[in-house]
């Protein structure tokens, strides 16, 4: 309980002096954990995790917090299988998160190792004007080989990004972002067990390509979560009756991300303008995250099992698809098999059944390509892929296995119907939809 809170409750000045000095101790155990490096100690904020990815390394000198990032290209696994040249920072895309407390001074040394300029601009961060790097406008870009340093202090709490503002349609559309974690000196709202950091990013990626396409506009075919895509992407383990947090920021180049949760409800607690007040907060299980954006969610899962999490636009959870084919659903092709199979003779025809197959066949692929490719999952071949993860409720999070899978109690899973059940229910297969529709009306 914060003093104004206190005191509009009536009560006594003796009381209040008492809680603040309690306030201003507790701000000092939570602003103090902040300043050691590694996990935050007791009595701090929880540590954010971001899956598949890592948090930049501060030190403080003299009163600074102290990071180094440096601008670079590497070559970076989406999946297995599927590999290309990016650009990031500290060898990593997206960027190590950087994670500070309200009223820290930071001191963040840029060096360049890219073949052109760059910038950092700290997008929703209030900085001084020469600090908000943008090329041209507030600071000259920095050159290859050259080291810039920024420094400002943390006036707001909140869940920020940071990219360069230097020829942002490459340098974004290669994995230049990172995710900017500002936690509130006085604390705030419930505190939570689990916090993770998720970046959505899309890419071009052409079969064989060294590179992504950072021309690309709307032909994305390679869609991520911390720029891995499922199977690949890292699953998020959480305890049954936990408090999760997760903070979602969005630096794709073109597309909105519908990110749906299965298995929960959960509430919008924050945005990269600041915390949303609880009188406006209600339940959802799909949050827009707009392009240049950050959204908070939070809940407490209550049904254990393994949980989707992915983004909701179909073709967003799908593994380098091309999206100029043919629609051959319903399509008879058994005389055109017929004459192909004289030239080549393991010739089929696909996707005139649909494609939710397709994925487990594992055929040969181009080089560097993984075309439809999902993971493999307790039943059978999962056939999404993209922006797509896992939210792994367990009783005991912390010795659960992340790569386990969740064992249903016998009865609580979808199985093939009997056709003593069948009549016992009314459902006549035999008379198709008008005899269902029928009995149903019956009853």
């Amino acid at each position: 309980m914060d003093r104004r809170t206190f005191l509009s409750g009536g009560a006594a000045l003796t009381s209040a002096a008492l809680v603040a000095r309690s306030t201003e101790a507790e701000a000092q155990t939570y602003a103090g954990a902040h300043s050691a490096a590694g996990p935050l100690g007791p009595g701090g904020p929880k540590a954010v995790v971001t899956p598949n990815g890592s948090t930049l390394p501060l030190r403080t000198v003299r009163g600074v917090k102290v990071g180094h990032l440096v601008a670079e290209a590497f070559e970076h696994e989406f999946l297995p299988g599927l590999r290309a040249e990016c650009w990031g920072y500290n060898g990593s895309t997206p960027g190590p998160t950087i994670e500070a407390v309200e009223g820290d001074r930071l001191r963040i040394y840029v060096t360049n190792r890219l073949p052109e300029p760059t910038t950092v601009h700290w997008h929703g961060v209030i900085v001084p004007n020469g600090m908000d790097g943008v090329s041209g406008l507030t600071q000259r870009p920095i050159p290859p080989g050259e080291t810039y340093v920024y420094e400002f202090t943390l006036r707001a709490p909140g869940t920020f990004m940071y990219h360069p503002h230097h020829d942002e349609m490459v340098q974004i559309a290669l994995g230049m972002a990172g995710m900017f974690v500002v936690h509130p000196r006085l604390p705030h709202g419930p505190r939570v067990d689990r916090d993770f950091a998720l970046m959505t990013h899309e890419w071009r990626v052409d079969a064989g390509a060294r590179r992504p396409n950072p021309l690309e506009m709307i032909e994305f075919n390679v869609l991520t979560f911390n720029s891995k895509a499922f199977p690949a992407t890292a699953p998020l383990v959480v305890g049954r009756g936990e408090r999760v947090r997760i903070r979602l920021g969005n630096l794709s180049p073109m597309d909105h991300h519908p990110i749906h949760l299965h298995g929960l409800h959960f509430k919008v607690t924050a945005t990269d303008g600041g915390y949303v007040p609880e009188s406006a907060q209600h339940l959802d299980t799909t949050v827009i995250v707009p392009v240049g954006a950050t959204r908070v969610i939070e809940f407490v899962p209550e049904e254990p099992g393994d949980w989707a999490m992915h983004c909701h636009m179909t073709h967003h959870v799908m593994n380098q698809m091309g999206h100029g084919l043919p629609n051959m659903v319903g399509a008879d092709t058994r005389a055109l098999d017929r004459r192909m199979s004289r030239v080549l003779p393991a010739y089929m025809s696909m996707g005139t059944s649909g494609m939710g197959d397709m994925g487990a066949m594992q055929m040969p692929a181009p080089p560097n390509s993984v075309p439809m490719r999902g993971g493999d999952g307790p039943f059978s071949h999962i056939d999404m892929g993209g922006m797509f993860t896992i939210l792994k409720v367990r009783e005991r999070p912390d010795e659960a296995d992340a790569a386990g899978w969740y064992r249903h109690p016998e009865g609580t899973v979808a199985g093939p119907a009997s056709a003593e059940q069948m009549r016992a229910d009314g459902i006549d297969l035999g008379g198709g939809a008008d005899a269902s529709r029928g009995s149903s009306e019956a009853r």
